[in-house]
């Protein structure tokens, strides 16, 4: 099990704004993806790409990795060599917090769980974006460094 700890995830602009990208794409519904990358020695991730899903639940209030894309996705993380690193999903109207149901249906500890806030629609990936730990139904929240 990962603890909260102070290790975050460092995500390169570009596939920020990719991330941003898709989830002004998905409105009115919350977007959801996967994020590939590698985990250092102290917890830590950094992202190297971003796998847009669809949401299965289709809803502004939910989301849910389709199943088919939840599988074709891990199978090229792991071809590559890679870790999954962050689990994506948008809110539409409430800050890059993990909601209730978010805590109830989170499912891994190592991974990331990376939301990103429409509430504002022009925010740019460093005030949109935010990192946390889902650990036994905690959050926890983690730095995020943009650009690195």
């Amino acid at each position: 099990m990962v603890t909260a700890g102070p290790a975050g995830l460092t995500l390169p602009r570009p596939i920020a704004d990719r991330l941003l990208a898709h989830a002004r794409t998905e409105l009115p519904n919350e977007a959801c993806g996967l994020v590939a990358g590698a985990f250092d020695g102290d917890g830590g991730g950094r992202a190297t790409s971003f796998h847009a899903a669809r949401n299965a639940e289709a809803s502004p209030l939910r989301y849910n990795v389709h199943p088919e894309d939840l599988v074709r996705i891990v199978f090229e993380i792991d071809g590559a060599g890679e870790d999954l690193v962050a689990i994506f999903h948008s809110h539409t109207r409430t800050p890059a917090v993990p909601s209730a149901t978010d805590l109830r249906t989170a499912q891994y500890d190592r991974p990331f769980y990376l939301l990103a806030s429409l509430a504002v629609p022009d925010a740019p990936p460093d005030s949109a974006l935010r990192a946390w730990r889902i650990v036994g139904g905690h959050t926890f929240e983690v730095p995020l460094r943009v650009g690195g």
